[in-house]
């Protein structure tokens, strides 16, 4: 009979060097594009010394601060930030009370 092991990884987000899920995606597009950028000053003629201190500093800054937002909001906490956008700041409501208390009439 043949014996088969169980992955034990099902349902569990990714995680890689302690950068979760959404936090990789950030980490992998900002290098990337740090990436292209140096390529693109490069191409254009601009000193070699210049394009790799504005390559190896952004893609220094990118790590960091991919690696104080992940500490800081955890695994969920970009989609908690952009929630907090669509959440009203306070509720106004300018109807008299004696219109909130009573039943509408059916017509």
């Amino acid at each position: 009979m043949a014996q088969f092991e169980i992955n034990k990884g099902v349902g569990r987000s990714v995680e890689f060097k302690g950068l979760k899920s959404q936090y990789l995606f950030l980490f992998a597009g900002g290098l990337l594009g740090m990436f292209i950028l140096t390529a693109v000053l490069y191409l254009i003629g601009l000193n070699p010394y210049i394009c790799m201190v504005t390559g190896v500093a952004g893609a220094t800054y990118i790590v960091w601060k991919t690696f104080v937002m992940n500490k800081k909001y955890g695994e969920h906490g970009l989609m908690k930030i952009a929630a907090r956008k669509y959440h009203p700041c306070y509720l106004i409501n300018r109807k008299r009370i004696g219109t909130l208390i009573r039943k509408e009439r059916i017509k």
